[in-house]
């Protein structure tokens, strides 16, 4: 498998990034919607504490995607993909990391308004965004990461829709391009047509 991209085929560290993003959204949507009802204590600190952790780590991890992806290009589309389902992929694509990008920002935003302290994994202190706690810019951004939140989650599910249905029904690499050992989906045997009688 190759570390750069190639025209064909999507490189090790493209990959990598791709599903480690995915696992990451999975986990930090699973915890975003389960924490708020937490008893009030020290473990709903620690949770909230790793959720905001983990969601700027997305936030690096997007912007090594976006990096990665101007140094090695993307690989094209699959021979014989229509042009208006190429644009519908790159407008998805580009959506994705829109999103990628501002669910973490609100949500760095919100922290820094509503005046909590903030720390990547206790490691070190991360900056405030904006002057400080104001009650019209947190309850802007609280509302801002729910709702691209729901955004992406549409998109993910488009997204991850239409690689099953080129997989299962077009039958072509869309999908084994970023699952390289995925094997080819099985066609149906045609069955032949009745013979006529003499």
């Amino acid at each position: 498998m190759p570390i750069r991209n190639k025209p064909d085929q999507w490189g090790v560290v493209s990959i990598g990034l791709h599903w480690l993003t995915f696992l990451m959204i999975l986990g930090l949507a699973t915890v975003g919607l389960l924490m708020t009802d937490l008893p009030t204590g020290s473990f709903k600190v620690q949770v909230y504490a790793l959720h905001k952790s983990f969601g700027l780590t997305v936030l690096a991890l997007t912007l090594l995607r976006l990096v990665w992806r101007l140094l090695a290009s993307a690989p094209e589309a699959v021979a014989g993909t229509p042009r208006w389902q190429d644009r519908i992929a790159k407008l998805t694509h580009g959506a994705m990391y829109v999103l990628l990008l501002l669910i973490p920002l609100s949500g760095w935003l919100f922290n820094s308004a509503a005046g909590f302290p903030l720390r990547w994994f206790n490691l070190f202190k991360v900056p405030k965004l904006g002057a400080g706690y104001d009650p019209d810019i947190k309850a802007f951004a609280h509302e801002a990461h729910e709702l691209l939140f729901y955004a992406l989650a549409l998109l993910l599910v488009a997204h991850a829709a239409a690689a099953l249905f080129h997989h299962y029904r077009l039958h072509d690499r869309t999908l084994m391009r970023m699952l390289p050992f995925l094997k080819p989906a099985a066609v149906a045997p045609v069955a032949p047509p009745p013979s006529e009688e003499s």
